[in-house]
């Protein structure tokens, strides 16, 4: 295959991208015709790219750098999912954003951000690298500006700030990274990769922020809340529901096992913590949400928490189930914002307080929900138990058993949230206030059964996706070929002492709902109360809602005193210094002057001639 075929794969749907802000607004269905038209192209050339899986592209481009690319299993394992959803994303949209004023930019944006995406995914030098990862950064700005609530345009501010300084480390992990191989190819640096301690840790901590900020970890995550509110559904099924969880995990895969090496470093230790934090604390925060996108924003930043978790373990069975874990949760996440989407579009809302029946008049996304929620909370036989015992298991076997134990408190909290959330808007007695509505369109509902059975196909059957996607990854290391890969849902062994902690896990999410529901007077979306009211977390809800945790908001106010320090201490002198100096100066010169023009003609004579004297001196000292 011609290698320049990945050259169609970047700049494909930027073109559809123009085309899609170029056609009139009268022109109805051509935007969206092209736009799935090219969702289909893109899907089939990254399939045809994931069965070749080895082409290196080269172009001049400056004397000491090329416009590097390159395709290997891994990133073509990637790009696939990330033109997939593309296409799914671009089929949802047709119904839900035909009424967006802004409707062209939204398009525009969109297939943008896959063409950014996937330059990012095959750069094969950090220059490539940077210009299309920064370019996501524009996207997502751009992205967040189409929402229609007073709060749009600060929230996009505030994702672009913590992107920003994300990346801006990144930069600067990359400069010094660079700047200690002499190398700025990945390639070269992954033949020999760097053990992580030094200088080099340094360097990798700062490519990891990158990686943390684009997925949305702890603590670079407080715009996705705000996000779920202010932008788009389709925008959070897309961008934080998968595709950042994709890039951010591809990027954090590629520097931990390709460019350095993390096993038996603080490296990993840093990871683990950092995944078990986010895991822990993003689902206390969901569980107590009562606008069920904004608790979907929530388990989004939760479950990166996995994926990095498992990364973080350094062995084979956690990386893989963070691999795993990271398209699974690409998968249910993407699809459980579509289901908000599709509720919105009947509905007017998805506050939980409003909502109740649902599942008589919109029994398909019910049933949809039923599988993508249980996949989400790790419920056998389905994708999300298989990838997120991958991780616990890593976590385990790592020694650190307060990393699986996070696991399990994320198992917990995710189920008795999804618990919440299903109750609340699918069973219970309807709300009277809502208008008589029906099934969600064909559009919404096509790419939710996709979700839906792909979670069902991925867990009953795992061997499909091991065989296909993970079992290339295990050649770099064949310690993982052993009782770990032959993790399928018929061969599983339940009496496995880390899978039924897990399964009792979820049994005491049930008893704990079943408790808050009836201590709520069978409230649903007030069922999570007891946990919100126990002593210790009641004092960490209530830190959170001040933003005591949002790094933006508490670097805003140290800005803020700052700049008032620097009045203080620095503005105020300098003005004083200025009063008492320069124009005190200034008015003794005034009264010299008015004293010396006092309108006397003698006077004004006396000032000539001394005019005079001066310059004729001056022009006598030159002539000699």
């Amino acid at each position: 295959m011609n290698p320049e075929v990945l050259l169609i794969s970047i700049f494909l749907p930027v073109i559809v991208a123009v085309i899609a802000i170029l056609i009139p607004r009268s022109i109805k269905g051509l935007r969206e015709f092209i736009s799935v038209l090219g969702g289909v192209v893109l899907v089939y050339i990254a399939w045809l790219l994931f069965d070749y899986k080895n082409l290196t592209l080269n172009l001049p481009w400056f004397n000491w750098l090329g416009f590097d690319l390159r395709l290997y299993h891994f990133n073509a394992f990637t790009l696939l999912w990330i033109n997939i959803f593309g296409l799914l994303i671009s089929l949802y949209s047709i119904i839900k954003m035909a009424d967006h004023p802004r409707v062209k930019e939204y398009y525009f944006y969109l297939f943008l951000t896959i063409g950014f995406a996937n330059g990012a995914i095959l750069a094969d030098n950090f220059v490539v690298l940077l210009m299309f990862w920064e370019g996501l950064l524009l996207t997502l700005y751009g992205f967040i500006t189409l929402g229609n609530t007073e709060n749009t345009q600060r929230t996009a501010t505030k994702a672009f700030i913590i992107n920003g300084f994300c990346d801006f480390c990144m930069i600067f992990g990359i400069a010094l990274l660079w700047y200690l191989t002499g190398k700025a190819s990945l390639s070269e640096i992954s033949h020999e990769p760097v053990r992580a301690t030094g200088l080099y840790l340094l360097s990798f901590i700062m490519i990891m922020i990158g990686a943390l900020g684009k997925g949305g970890a702890m603590p670079f995550h407080t715009w996705i809340p705000d996000a779920a509110i202010d932008a788009p559904v389709s925008f959070m099924a897309f961008l934080p529901g998968a595709l950042e969880k994709l890039l951010g995990i591809f990027l954090l895969t590629r520097i931990s096992f390709e460019l350095f090496v993390i096993k038996d470093t603080p490296a990993s230790v840093i990871l683990m913590i950092i995944g078990s934090i986010t895991i822990v604390l993003a689902v206390l925060m969901a569980l107590i949400q009562k606008d069920y996108k904004k608790l979907l924003s929530f388990h989004a930043i939760s479950q990166y928490g996995y994926m990095v978790l498992g990364l973080g373990t350094a062995l084979p069975i956690g990386i893989i189930g963070g691999i795993f874990h990271m398209l699974n949760n690409a998968i249910y996440k993407s699809g459980l914002f579509m289901i908000a989407g599709a509720v919105e579009h009947r509905t007017g809302t998805t506050e939980m307080k409003k909502l109740g029946g649902l599942k008589d008049e919109m029994p398909i996304t019910a049933i949809c929900y039923l599988i993508l929620a249980a996949a989400i909370s790790g419920i056998w036989p389905l994708n999300g138990f298989v990838s997120k015992e991958l991780v616990i298991h890593g976590a385990y076997e790592t020694g650190f058993v307060i990393f699986a134990i996070a696991g399990w408190v994320g198992a917990i909290f995710t189920f008795l949230s999804f618990l919440k959330a299903g109750h609340s808007i699918f069973l219970g007695p309807r709300n009277k206030e809502l208008p008589k509505i029906k099934e969600a369109e064909s559009t919404f509902l096509i790419p939710m059964i996709i979700l839906a059975v792909l979670c069902v196909v991925f867990g009953v059957y795992n061997y499909i996706p091991f065989k296909y996607f993970f079992e290339p990854l295990l050649e770099m290391h064949p310690e993982a070929m052993s009782h770990h890969y032959d993790f399928s849902a018929h061969a599983l062994d339940l009496i496995n002492p880390v899978a039924a902690v897990s399964i009792f896990m979820l049994l005491i999410g049930l008893v704990i709902h079943l408790y808050g529901w009836n201590k709520a007077e069978k409230r649903a979306y007030m069922a999570s109360e007891v946990i919100h009211k126990l002593p210790v977390l009641s004092t960490l809800y209530d830190w959170s809602e001040a933003r005591f945790f949002d790094i933006y908001e508490q670097g805003v106010k140290f800005l803020r005193g700052l700049a008032h320090i620097l009045y203080v201490a620095i503005d105020r002198p300098i003005d004083y210094f200025y009063e008492r100096t320069v124009t005190l100066t200034g008015q003794a010169f005034t009264k010299i002057l008015q004293y010396a023009h006092n309108g006397h003609y003698a006077n004004y004579l006396a000032w000539c001639i001394a005019g005079l004297t001066i310059i004729v001196y001056f022009i006598l000292s030159i002539i000699k």
